[in-house]
């Protein structure tokens, strides 16, 4: 089973920028292809981005494009998100997943990955 650390959260004003990582457990972490969703309080979990398990074919939901990058280290078993230009729209918990089960389909719905992260609080003031 894999397991996913999130990290990196925390407070910024708005205009500023976060990186958060999120720590795989897993040998095989290089064969998954990895998302990254988030949840505002009384919203459902919404797709921000994913990237293949190559790390050369990434995707991005139209509101985060321009500001915010997904890159991985397969050697750290670790996916990263830059997150500039931030706004208070995207306060959010921020959750990491992963296709462990390897069927690289439908990876813009939480139903395209079998494992989630706990999630990190992101806040933006204004």
């Amino acid at each position: 089973q894999v397991q996913l650390v999130e990290s990196g959260g925390g407070l910024v004003q708005a205009g500023g920028s976060l990186r958060l990582s999120c720590a795989a457990s897993g040998r095989t972490f290089s064969s998954y292809d990895m998302g990254w969703f988030r949840q505002a309080p009384g919203k459902e979990r919404e797709f921000v981005t994913f990237i293949r398990r190559g790390g050369g074919n990434t995707y991005y939901a139209d509101f985060v494009k321009g500001r915010f990058t997904i890159s991985r280290d397969n050697a750290k078993i670790t996916v990263f998100l830059q997150m500039n230009s931030l706004t208070p729209e995207d306060t959010a918990v921020y959750y990491c997943a992963a296709d462990a089960g390897g069927r690289g389909s439908r990876l813009s719905y939480k139903s395209g990955y079998d494992c989630w992260g706990q999630g990190t609080q992101v806040t933006v003031s204004s």
